[in-house]
């Protein structure tokens, strides 16, 4: 099994990016799909592939208050097959260098997997797209993320 995330840089790629977010968010968790489509230009996109097949994918942009990591969707017959953790991994790894507060909004289901990568919770838990969220606010350097422990990708 190989995992590979590249940095979208062609249409095609956006548009598989955007299909794999339109199956996750609008079609299985009901999200309304006008809300789906906010920040696309001002954003960097991500997709993820499963033996050269896509799978996943995530975004960060530049808000009022820091960078913020969003959109992370696997499509349900990749999950819990690392994709999750190659992405946030391969964002922090484009960020660790900037000096701007790394965020996400994260869904419940999903909190645990940022955890691991040193996020941790701020504030009150809030609806969003009709799915309870928490901030989360990235606090640290884990060992996972250190030079000598980022896969290339």
């Amino acid at each position: 099994m190989t995992i590979e995330i590249i940095e979208i840089t062609k249409a095609e790629d956006l548009q598989a990016a955007w299909a794999i977010r339109k199956e996750v968010f609008v079609v299985e968790q009901a999200c309304a799909e006008d809300l789906e489509w906010e920040h696309e230009e001002e954003s960097t996109h991500f997709l993820a592939l499963l033996n050269g097949v896509h799978a996943g994918t995530a975004r960060y942009r530049t808000t009022d208050n820091g960078i913020k990591l969003e959109r992370f969707a696997v499509l349900k017959n990749a999950r819990n097959k690392g994709i999750g953790a190659a992405l946030v991994q391969r964002l922090l790894r484009e960020l660790t260098n900037r000096s701007e507060m790394i965020y996400l909004h994260a869904q419940l289901t999903a909190k645990g997997l940022y955890a691991k990568f040193g996020f941790r919770e701020k504030g009150e838990h809030f609806w969003e797209a009709g799915i309870e969220h928490v901030k989360m606010v990235w606090h640290s350097e884990p060992k996972s993320l250190k030079p000598e422990n980022l896969r290339q990708g």
